[in-house]
Order: C-alpha cells, then structure tokens, then sequence
C-alpha cells in the first residue's frame, strides 16, 4: 500500500475511486510544480475533526523549495490554512489575497480544488517563495500560462486523465527538457529554447513559432487524437536523433483549446538500446557455436568409442553424456538471448535425454520432474544440469539391478536456497557408505560441482536412495520465475 492509499484509508473517507484519481494526479503533478515555480502539497480533509491532512508534496526542479522537511503526514487547523478550506467550501482556484509571511519569507499561495465526479476530494496549495522573484522572463510567464490551464482542468475534473498510463515514467519529459506550445489549430505559439535545440538536432532548423504540427514530424492523426482530449506519447527519429515526446491536450468546457508538447533527448538512451541488442545477439551467437562445438567434441567421442573396448566405450558415453548436459544449457541460452536461462525446461530435456540413452526395454525406467528452481544464471545452470544428469545416471546404473524403477527430481526453492532433491525407489546405497570417500567418479564430480557452487549433499536410504543438494541463495544469482 503507498503512503498516501495508507494516510487516506486511515484518516480521511476517501472512497477507492478516488484514491486511484489522486494517484494519477501524482503521477502528472510534477508538471505542474515546475511550471508554476513551486512547491505543491496536497490537502485532504480528516475525518471527524477540523484540520486538514497532507497526503502528498511535490518541489519544483527550476525554483527554490520552501520545505526542506517532508510535510507528507503533517496536519494543520483549518484556520491555519484559510485558501485550502477557501477552494473546498467555494470549489474554485483561490488567488487572491495578499502574500502571507512564513519566517521572514513572503509566500504566495495559490489553491486548487481537486474534482472527482463533480465533487472537490481534495486541494492542492501552490507556495512559491516570493523573496526570489524577479520580472518574469517570456519563459516563465509562457511556462505559468501553461500552468493555469493544468490548474483550471483539475478544478474542471478534466485532469488528470482518466486511465491514462503514459510512458514510463522514469523515461517522461519533463518541464526543463522543452516545453512547446500549441493552439487549438495546432499551430506552435511558443517554443522554450531547449525545446528549440531538441528540434534542431531532429534537422528542425526553421523558427518553431507558427509552424504547424506536421513540420515537426509529428503525424496530422495525433492532432485528431488530442483534439479528442486525449493524450499523446510519441518518438520521433530523424537525423541519428531520437525524441520522446508527451502531448497533453488543453481542455475547457469540452472544447480543445491546445496541448501542451515535452520534449525529451532519448538519443544516446536508444544509441544503448541498440548497443544491447547488438550484445545480446552476440551472446546468443556465442552460446550457439558453443553448444555446436561440444557437440562436435561429443559426435568425435562417439566414434572413438566404437573402436574401443566395453569398458572404454562406457566411459567416453558417460563423457558424451556429461557433454550434452552441458550443451543443453548452451542451447537453452542461445535462443532466450539472456544469461539466465529457465532452469525447468533444462532439466526435463536431462531426464529425457538420460531415459533415451540408458533405459532399456527389460529394465524400464520412470523419470518424474517436479517443483520448479525458477530461472538461473549460466553459471549455476551448467553445474547443477551436470548433478541431475550424474545422479539420476546413478540411479539408473545402481539401483536397479534385474528390474526397473522409478526416479523422481525435485526442484525447489528454499527461504534461502535452492534445493534439488534426487530419488529413487530401487534397492538403497550399500552399507556405510559415504559419498566424501566414494570412488564412483559421477559421485565424485557431484561432490566437487556442489562444493564450487558453494552447497551441501545429504544422502539417506530407506526403501531407496536419495540425494539433497543444497545451494545457498544468492540475490544476484537466483530469480523467480
């Protein structure tokens, strides 16, 4: 639950409905801030007493702050704050009245009733610090005009705009990237000069002011869209730039008045993406001609094992084996394009590969897999796929002689650690044994592959062996699905 769904529910009546208006008005309020130069709070009322509470606070980017403290929280009487009760009782913005003085600073306060359905659910205070001003350049008076018409269309209801998830929002314009103006024609009547260097690099070189829309690359039907009052998010690319622009349309009494246009440089941002892209390729290809290698290497043991003797033959299949094991992951990361791989899908195609290999008609073998390790990195994947293989090939190999059986691994994730779990139904580990002291050499590379990922094997038999490997959690190196 965020701060302000906790404070409303808790002190105010606030229904549901119009918590989530006041979390779409924060997602968009910084705008507001920065062009008016100040600092924003938002008002509710408290429940069963006379103060107001406030649920949010925003600061400006281009202006001074007035609160160095976090006001989120903090309650005051509703005689201490006269144009919030003023723009409640009234359901108009307030800004009127002369500057009020806070330790020795002049402040102006503007008050905005926020409307949800009809009804003010809350208000917004805009202070900014009067000891700073000065005449106001064209800039800012075009940035304070922009302004009052987001001010006026919360007071209308009309914004923030319903259901409206925009870009990203880490990746929005803001303010400072450039701000353009345009009219209800369309037509660009103010332009800031970072918005005028973003269209330069876009090969833009004309005076922004009067051109239409469509000279700046922007299509004709988004206009149509924000003549519809409804917002606009755009990327334009053009001369090895790129642009990511927010529209956000101007909306009075149902009628299209204009639209606000940011702009934001995502140049070198898309110059990564694609650097990534290019990367990731790379390492899919990688990944591909490994497992194309091993492969190789695996097809020339099979050769070599043809001409050998049985005992030698066996032990280059357990080579193949172990090979493919390792090629397996090498295939499932070149198709996923990440250094992370479904661990799931990894295992099963062991198994089957294990059951196509070493089962036989007279000695049939049943493999289950069940529970789920998540996705893994390479680094955990490869070694823990060569443990399932070298475990259930032993279970094959030793549990079950003159008869078959049934072989079951468990994945599963551990608070903390991931636990793979091996078992079988066949005749048991022989008396005293001990896996630290085993001359099985698969039993061996379990061992040595479990301690270099930094786990733990526990074996027991009862009606049957089985093996629990343990593999501490590591944030960086595990991941649910």
């Amino acid at each position: 639950m965020s701060v302000l769904s906790s404070l409303a529910a808790r002190l105010t009546t606030l229904s549901p409905q119009a918590v989530d208006h006041l979390h779409r008005l924060l997602a968009e309020w910084q705008l507001l801030a920065d062009l008016s130069f100040a600092d924003a709070l938002l008002f509710s009322r408290v429940a069963e007493r006379p103060t107001f509470l406030v649920l949010a606070q925003v600061r400006p980017f281009p202006a001074q702050t007035l609160y160095d403290q976090d006001m989120v929280g903090a309650e005051f009487e509703e005689r201490h704050r006269p144009r919030v009760a003023q723009a409640f009782e009234e359901h108009r913005i307030v800004r009127e009245g002369e500057p009020e003085w806070r330790d020795g600073i002049p402040v102006r306060e503007e008050t905005i009733p926020v409307t949800f359905r009809g009804t003010p659910i809350a208000v917004i205070s805009l202070e900014q610090n009067l000891a700073t001003a000065r005449t106001p350049s064209h800039l800012e008076l075009s940035y304070l005009r922009a302004a009052g018409d987001l001010a006026q269309m919360i007071a209308d209801g009309t914004f923030p705009f319903p259901e409206d998830e925009g870009v990203e929002r880490e990746l929005a314009p803001r303010v400072g990237d450039g701000l353009v103006q345009i009219d209800a024609a369309g037509i660009v009547t103010y332009a800031s000069p970072n918005a005028v260097s973003a269209f330069h690099r876009l090969g833009v070189t004309a005076n922004l002011v009067e051109l239409p829309l469509r000279d700046l690359g922007i299509p004709t039907e988004l206009l149509e869209r924000l003549r519809a009052g409804i917002p606009v998010d755009n990327e334009l690319e053009a001369n090895g730039a790129w642009m990511l622009q927010r529209l956000l349309p101007i909306v009075r009494a149902g009628d299209f008045r204009g639209a606000i246009l940011l702009n934001r440089d995502i140049t070198e941002l898309r110059r990564r993406d694609r650097m990534l892209v290019i990367k990731d390729a790379t390492i899919r290809e990688i990944h591909h001609r490994v497992k194309n290698n091993l492969q190789t290497v695996a097809s020339l043991l099979r050769l070599q094992a043809r001409r050998g003797s049985p005992e030698a033959r066996a032990e280059l299949e357990e080579s193949v084996r172990r090979i493919a094991s390792i090629a397996l992951v090498h295939e499932t990361l070149s198709l996923e394009g990440t250094e992370r791989v479904e661990f799931d899908i990894v295992a099963q195609r062991v198994l089957d590969m294990v059951e196509a290999s070493l089962t036989r008609p007279d000695r049939p073998v049943r493999f289950s897999l069940v529970g789920s390790a998540g996705r893994l990195p390479s680094d955990i994947a490869t070694p823990l796929s060569l443990i399932i293989a070298e475990l259930i090939q032993n279970a094959v190999d030793h549990a079950f002689p003159g008869r078959g059986g049934s072989v079951t691994v468990e994945l599963k994730r551990t608070d903390p650690g991931l636990l793979v779990r091996v078992a079988d139904d066949g005749v048991g580990l022989p008396q005293g044994f001990d896996i630290a002291t085993t001359t099985n050499l698969g039993l061996q590379i379990v061992r040595t592959l479990a301690i270099e990922l930094g786990g733990t094997i526990d074996v027991t038999t009862d009606g049957g062996s089985r093996f629990e490997v343990t593999i501490p959690f590591r944030t960086e190196g595990l991941e649910h699905t």
